[in-house]
């Protein structure tokens, strides 16, 4: 489904007490207190000290919190420091809110993780560096099989409660997997019904046959064995593409018994605009929430989805259009962007095709083909399918932030990484072995044109391109065909140009 472009929903006046306040505090002065606030880049309260996030390193099992600084920014530079030369993965968010409704790494549902225990994975604490109020920040960057929850919380709404809530997230990394959900949910991990479930929802609506072939991503309300983006099981008929936007609010509110309401904005510079405010679907008024809190997966941890998560927070009772304005207010004026450091056309989050310099190849270009990393011709008549698999979006090095790393345009939480010494495009798992085989970096081209990118841990490895597939080789010191000398400065050598894909 394609966001849905309406009109501003209530006024646009600021109430007074809201002035200089963050999110929940404005939330507090319109008598809908926050219930739950979590944020890997900032506090959410005026007043809140306390940690933001935790850490678990690979090397020694410790643990450390992220607090934030004068300001109310995350600091990250302890997490740089605590996180040097080895993995780190999120293991708890906090909620800042009185009701300590923290959210933890899913133990699984209906749908097992692939942990150990049947838990889902952790998300990769420095996977998404991004900049916030002037800081290097992280927000949390979720691939499929990674989830949170909390199924013991306190305050949230049940039994047909009203809520509300909100998200910061991605228009630019998503995918069609369920569930990219952040809100109320079953609190068994199990499927139990229509309307047992309140969550705001990003991603690539395929629930209704009439959606699947619209562009773009969707904000919907996951209510349990739907997503709806307005109260009927097919898409909206009122749909305007829009440019996605890398930040996105996404915001559901609902009344518990006839109605709720769907917004979305640009979260750097835009209001509010209203998806759909009308009666709930047949068969889910009233509501029957159950209480949970999940953030990166369905209700019952259906776990395939891609996406990320900045910010969001959830009330007790219907919040106010005026207080929902005020609190779009205050994430424009976060300042949310790229992370600096990097320059030019590999900047993180750049979106970028690789166009091989050989002179047999000059218009042929890195694709992900099936999972195989390939090289092929695209051109302006080349299928809409094709220009968007031979586009990447540069990632912070996984494993080296002075590298890069490529995640796949078409499928989001899939990066270029070796496995076997050929170059596949598979799903990030989250361990210190994917992380390095998805880590290049970067120096002139070899034969002079463009750039060559090696290996963060074989530094005598190029990516390579050779009959048709791409590989990591040697320059003549390796054991397979790939490493020939011949045209190797050549073949290691790409061109890095705009994306193909819109």
């Amino acid at each position: 489904m394609s966001l849905m472009i309406g009109g501003l929903i209530g006024p646009s006046v600021t109430h007074a007490k809201t002035v200089n306040q963050k999110p929940c505090d404005i939330y507090a002065a319109w008598n809908t207190p926050c219930v739950a606030a979590h944020s890997t880049v900032r506090s959410l309260y005026a007043n809140y000290s306390g940690p933001l996030y935790q850490l678990k390193r690979a090397s020694d099992g410790a643990v450390r919190n992220i607090g934030v600084l004068a300001d109310g920014y995350a600091n990250a530079a302890t997490q740089d420091a605590f996180c040097a030369g080895t993995t780190c993965v999120i293991t708890k968010i906090y909620d800042q809110s009185p009701k300590h409704n923290d959210l933890t790494i899913s133990l699984g549902g209906r749908y097992k993780g692939t942990g150990s225990d049947g838990s889902d994975l952790g998300a990769v604490a420095d996977a998404l560096p991004i900049t916030a109020g002037g800081h290097q920040v992280y927000g949390v960057s979720i691939s499929p099989g990674m989830g949170y929850r909390n199924n013991r919380t306190s305050g949230v709404a049940v039994r047909g409660k009203p809520e509300g809530m909100y998200m910061v997230s991605s228009g630019t990394h998503f995918n069609s997997g369920c569930c990219f959900d952040y809100g109320n949910a079953e609190t068994s991990g199990m499927d139990t019904g229509a309307g047992h479930m309140d969550a705001v929802n990003v991603t690539k609506d395929l629930s209704w046959v009439d959606c699947r072939n619209a562009p773009g991503l969707g904000v919907q309300a996951d209510l349990e064995n739907g997503l709806f983006h307005w109260n009927k099981r097919s898409c909206h008929p009122a749909t305007n593409v829009i440019g996605a936007p890398p930040f996105l609010s996404a915001w559901l509110k609902n009344n518990g018994q006839t109605s709720f309401v769907l917004k979305w904005a640009d979260a750097r510079s835009g209001k509010l605009n209203t998806i759909y405010a009308g009666v709930l679907p047949a068969g889910y008024a009233p509501m029957h929430q159950e209480g949970a809190i999940i953030l990166g997966i369905g209700g019952d941890n259906s776990h395939a989805s891609a996406g990320s998560f900045f910010e969001g927070a959830m009330t007790a009772g219907f919040p106010t259009d005026s207080a929902d304005n005020a609190v779009q207010s205050s994430i424009v004026a976060v300042g949310y962007g790229a992370r600096t450091g990097l320059s030019g056309v590999l900047t993180p989050g750049a979106e970028i095709s690789l166009r091989a310099t050989t002179a047999c190849c000059t218009g042929d270009y890195v694709r992900n083909q099936n999972g195989a990393a390939m090289i092929t011709p695209i051109t302006s008549n080349s299928a809409e399918q094709d220009k968007g698999d031979a586009t990447w979006i540069i990632r912070h090095g996984l494993a080296d932030n002075a590298c890069v790393s490529f995640e796949s345009r078409n499928n989001p939480g899939a990066f270029l990484q070796l496995q076997n010494s050929v170059l596949r495009v598979q799903p990030f798992d989250g361990t210190t072995q994917s992380r390095s085989d998805a880590t290049f970096c970067t120096q002139v081209g070899k034969n002079g044109r463009g750039s060559s990118f090696n290996l963060v841990n074989d530094p005598k490895k190029y990516i390579r391109h050779y009959y048709g597939k791409v590989y990591a080789a040697n320059d003549g010191g390796g054991k397979n065909s790939w490493d020939t000398t011949a045209h190797w400065i050549d073949d290691v050598s790409f061109i890095v140009g705009p994306p193909w894909a819109p």
